[in-house]
């Protein structure tokens, strides 16, 4: 199955028994000192123009366990297809997922469904962005709630989908590991850009930014052919980070397209290592 839809199709396919399309956008933006993200939910956006009879997932209500000690750690399983159900997706869904923000939050939501073990998930090309561009419709005013599923998905988590700290550690200089940051080339360096309590990288990691990603619109070759240029090879295992487990969420999701099959998302990522000062970091080209 194809990992994306685009909006054409997607257009063609709405109504149609089964099909929950979820808008999982988050908006951010760093705080004037470059020591913080500041985030807040994209309801108000989303409540001013959306794709007809979409579903906004406001992760920072539902897949934020505050409970833990970084930002957007993720729920249990249990508490992740509770939080999915609530939104209309179960068992037997079709999901589509989009954003207003470059692809990021859509892709971490599907990677959610996926760590879960929910595989019929598909992401917008070119997120909301391109669904406007191409002169669909879109809908406006308060959303009705979505009826929950009839059957919540039945977790059956990919423990490999997602790595801890102590996994990222032990990888670092591994053969046939790939630890890689999916910030941009200045933050990756630790010469400007927000910083994560510490400037630089995980010591020995490559850099892809997911900027460089084109909101799930380039060909698995062109993927590929990024994933080359920074020294990631077919077949490694990749363990993708960046400040909270977003941005990696989308080069992970990018990778799985161009054929990579095994893939984590650090979930602490920066924002747990950084805190650490006995985890390794390096700045400097790398």
């Amino acid at each position: 199955m194809s990992l994306t839809v685009t909006p054409a199709a997607l257009a063609a396919e709405l109504g149609a028994p089964g099909l929950v399309v979820l808008d999982g956008s988050v908006f951010q933006r760093p705080s004037p000192d470059l020591a913080t993200m500041l985030q807040e939910s994209a309801r108000p956006s989303f409540e001013k123009h959306r794709i007809p009879g979409s579903v906004h997932l406001d992760a920072l209500e539902w897949l934020w366990d505050r409970a833990r000690p970084f930002r957007f750690a993720l729920p249990p399983p249990e508490a992740t297809a509770a939080a999915f159900a609530a939104h209309g997706v179960g068992e037997g869904s079709r999901v589509v997922i989009y954003d207003r923000v470059g692809g990021n939050w859509a892709a971490r939501t599907f990677w959610t469904l996926r760590w879960i073990g929910f595989d019929d998930a598909r992401l917008l090309e070119g997120g909301f962005a391109a669904w406007r561009e191409a002169g669909l419709p879109v809908e406006s005013g308060p959303a009705p709630p979505p009826p929950p599923a009839a059957r919540p998905i039945r977790p059956r988590p990919r423990p490999g989908s997602i790595a801890d700290a102590a996994e990222v550690r032990a990888a670092i200089g591994a053969p046939g590991i790939a630890i890689v940051n999916a910030l941009s080339a200045e933050q990756h360096a630790g010469t400007g850009g927000l910083r994560y309590h510490r400037p630089g990288r995980i010591a020995g990691s490559t850099n892809l930014p997911a900027a460089r990603l084109k909101d799930a619109t380039l060909a698995p070759a062109a993927i590929a052919a990024l994933a080359a240029e920074a020294g990631i090879a077919p077949g490694q295992r990749v363990i993708a980070y960046c400040g909270g487990g977003i941005a990696a969420s989308n080069l992970a999701f990018n990778l799985l397209r161009a054929g990579w099959t095994d893939l984590a998302v650090y979930d602490g990522s920066l924002d747990e290592w950084g805190r650490d000062p006995s985890l390794p970091m390096e700045t400097g080209p790398g």
